[in-house]
């Protein structure tokens, strides 16, 4: 029976990233995961009496890890080489795959988490969108603000729903008092 091989780092990376976009910060802690896997494999082959290779010889934990971060970042710079991995493609998927439901502070944050962030005019055109998105979002949820005076658990229920998705407070405000053509219609 063949044995299976594990992938090379790579060949991983490669997977990973034919399956989405992936930012260089998110994709070296995967590959570090992995390393860290494969080196456990490799133990585990030599205390099961398969001999190691020959060049292998006994080396501290903190070597093998510094071993494993140079040969991902060797990885990643060659990815970036070839343009298989490219922060800026990962902002423009994340921002377009979470833009119809996110808030700015929501997308940012996200973005911040995996090592990147905005340039200007991405931060511009999602600020110029926001009120059309907020509102967009909170008339397919609730379709009107609260009537009444005394419904302010409806109305605070509103702005947490607004808030959690990443919208600004001055939005979530605007977006509840209505727009001057709310308004006029009402009138």
């Amino acid at each position: 029976m063949a044995r299976a091989v594990a992938p090379s780092l790579k060949v991983r990376a490669l997977q990973w990233l034919a399956q989405r976009e992936h930012s260089r910060l998110e994709l070296r802690r995967k590959l570090l995961r992995h390393a860290r896997l494969l080196d456990a494999a490799r133990e585990a082959r030599e205390d099961a009496g398969v001999d190691p290779a020959p060049e292998v010889e006994e080396r501290s934990a903190a070597t093998v890890r510094a071993e494993a971060a140079a040969e991902v970042e060797a990885v990643l710079d060659g990815l970036e080489a070839e343009r298989h991995l490219s922060d800026a493609r990962f902002v423009e998927s994340r921002v377009n795959a979470r833009v119809a439901r996110y808030g700015n502070r929501r997308i940012q944050q996200e973005l911040q988490q995996h090592g990147t962030a905005l340039d200007e005019a991405g931060r511009a055109q999602l600020k110029s969108s926001e009120m059309l998105r907020a509102r967009t979002l909170w008339q397919r949820r609730f379709g009107h603000a609260p009537t009444t005076q005394g419904d302010a658990a409806a109305r605070a229920k509103q702005m947490r729903f607004l808030a959690g998705r990443g919208f600004s407070a001055d939005v979530i405000r605007q977006v509840l008092r209505g727009t001057p053509e709310d308004d006029e219609a009402a009138a």
